[in-house]
């Protein structure tokens, strides 16, 4: 995922064979987990938004931040633990491009944000380039690509 001021929040995963948060349906260590560990990389820009939505759930910044061009990411990543990402809807994915809808959890509130996100390959690999969308309830300051 991506977005201006990436924030989310750690959720476990459980056990590596626990369903990746995704929504593939797959085990996360078979799914999303393979790229979190540099086991693999995505083939598509929507293997890699969704890898990154799974980052966001289960709280792996240092993913976030290595799948984001250098030209438009932050400094940093700093995920929210507040938030609690709760599924993903993909609405349209493109040869370099994913509109989708994370929904998520904060302070007990839902919320949701809506994203049209840009990829690019950079050295052969994809990576986030930007979005545009916004968040929708709650107070989350936003998803992130």
């Amino acid at each position: 995922m991506a977005g201006p001021a990436p924030r989310g929040g750690r959720v476990s995963t459980g056990p590596l064979r626990a369903t990746c948060p995704c929504g593939s349906g797959a085990a996360y260590d078979a799914c999303c987990g393979r790229l979190h560990r540099g086991a693999a990389r995505a083939e598509t820009p929507e293997e890699l938004m969704r890898s990154r939505y799974a980052a966001f759930a289960v709280g792996d910044a240092a993913y976030l931040f290595r799948t984001w061009h250098p030209r438009t990411r932050p400094d940093d990543v700093e995920l929210d633990p507040a938030t609690v990402w709760t599924g993903l809807e993909v609405l349209s994915a493109g040869a370099d491009d994913v509109a989708f809808v994370a929904r998520y959890e904060r302070h007990g509130h839902p919320g949701e944000q809506r994203e049209h996100s840009r990829f690019v390959r950079r050295a052969g690999r994809w990576v986030y380039l930007d979005g545009s969308g916004g968040d929708h309830g709650g107070d989350h300051g936003g998803a992130g690509g």
